[in-house]
């Protein structure tokens, strides 16, 4: 086996990334301290080709030197909006037709692996804060949950993590089956 040079990966240019088409989801952060975190979400939106990121609250932007650190290059091919407030963020998307999803643990939460997507949805995934996880104001007008099962003694993952596991499954489902 031979690992493979840059050139020989055929990735698509910045603008070709932004003609092509989208999985249909828009990721939320809400409230995201770590500026290392909001980059590593670009990359990681950029590599499953997610529409767009809307940063809400106190979540960094682009350009920051920090999140640009981790994003390598994502923050100019992944398209990105800030909201002060995340209420005005999901109002948007559900007037857009978004279905919104939180991605946390609740009493009521649906389980990431019997979630199934339909094609002919939009989503809008929210992750909260690295602390609190998504707020308050978000879950009370989300239209579900969905949780990522675990099986350690720890009770979370990074939200990185989180946003990484969740965007390949339904990239998985959607692009895949």
């Amino acid at each position: 086996m031979r690992k493979l040079k840059l050139d020989e990966l055929n990735r698509v240019s910045v603008e070709e990334f932004k003609k092509q088409d989208k999985l249909p989801v828009t990721v939320l952060l809400d409230g995201v301290r770590s500026m290392h975190n909001v980059g590593s979400i670009f990359r990681t939106s950029d590599g499953f080709s997610v529409e767009r990121i809307f940063l809400c609250g106190i979540t960094g932007t682009p350009p920051h030197r920090e999140i640009e650190k981790t994003a390598l290059g994502a923050t100019q091919s992944v398209e990105w909006a800030h909201f002060t407030d995340i209420r005005d963020a999901i109002q948007q998307l559900k007037s857009e037709g978004y279905r919104i999803i939180a991605i946390e643990q609740v009493d009521q939460s649906v389980m990431l692996n019997e979630f199934e997507p339909d094609v002919s949805e939009k989503y809008a995934l929210i992750f909260g804060n690295e602390v609190n996880g998504v707020s308050d104001e978000a879950m009370a007008l989300i239209d579900t949950c969905i949780e990522i099962p675990q099986f350690g003694t720890k009770h979370s993952f990074n939200i990185v993590v989180s946003a990484g596991i969740v965007l390949w499954d339904f990239f998985a489902k959607l692009r895949l089956d």
